[in-house]
């Protein structure tokens, strides 16, 4: 679908001011995993207005369409915002998500597999992000069968052991439960669905950052973690990068997820 230019110019702008910062976001996130705010504050001043040009152009033309994206926009954002509440979302990843689903609703220009048939961005982004995110759990799996490393299986695409000593240097949370009864540690890996459940009840999980930041709330389990030798923490990739890359897939080669689907069924 090729946009009017009354519409395509304002996306455009929208689209790079937004893909420039999640870029910027990024290195943020992996460098530091914090993505304050203010990051956004540039970003938002062009892409809001260029946002409500697009909106105002759309019902204009058809406002039956205007109001079926806002439908859209408002389901997806209340599902970000949902996710991040319960903690299955990083916040900044969230906020990340919303900014895209609010300011660019359509496709700002012809990708180069094509725009899948329900033409909202948001959507294609998200796909993508999900799918990229996938690559790094079958990396993982393939690192610890090399190395010999012996987990529960799921632990073995969603984490790593790292030394003891050097887990504050690390990024990640820890996967184990540790403890010493008797003179003797008592370790037990946290269950996918069990972390799942502590993070939607909102209770602590140990991440590496907290021990490197915060080392003096956390002198007993530093001492068990240093005792323990090696320690199982989940892989650190922050999922703004999954997204920032999945935004940037959309953009230039559009949705992977569609065109598998395509491929499989012959369509």
């Amino acid at each position: 679908m090729t946009l009017p230019l009354v519409v395509a110019i304002p996306l455009m702008i929208a689209t790079v001011a937004i893909g420039v910062t999640l870029i910027y976001a990024s290195v943020l996130d992996a460098r530091e995993r914090r993505v304050p705010h203010k990051t956004w504050r540039p970003a938002l001043a062009l892409a809001i207005p260029a946002a409500i040009w697009v909106y105002g152009q759309i019902f204009l033309a058809d406002w039956r369409i205007a109001a079926g994206y806002l439908i859209m926009v408002a389901m997806f954002c209340g599902f970000f915002y949902l996710f991040g509440s319960l903690n299955l979302f990083g916040g900044a990843d969230a906020y990340a998500l919303i900014i895209i689903t609010i300011c660019i609703p359509l496709f700002p220009i012809g990708p180069y597999l094509g725009s899948p048939l329900h033409g909202f961005f948001p959507f294609t982004v998200l796909a993508n992000a999900v799918l990229i995110n996938i690559i790094a759990p079958v990396a993982i799996f393939a690192q610890n069968i090399i190395r010999g490393n012996r987990a529960p299986l799921p632990c073995l695409f969603l984490g790593f052991p790292v030394d003891g000593e050097e887990l504050q240097n690390e990024f990640g949370f820890v996967m184990e439960d540790i403890e010493e009864q008797d003179g003797r540690l008592v370790r037990r890996f946290v269950g996918f669905t069990e972390s799942l459940m502590r993070m939607i009840r909102g209770e602590r999980r140990i991440y590496t950052k907290n021990l490197r930041l915060h080392p003096e709330d956390y002198r007993d389990e530093l001492a068990l973690y240093r005792k323990a030798g090696k320690v199982w923490i989940s892989y650190g990739i922050p999922f703004i990068i999954p997204i920032t890359a999945g935004f940037l897939t959309a953009l230039f080669m559009g949705d992977i997820l569609f065109v598998i689907v395509t491929i499989l069924t012959g369509t």
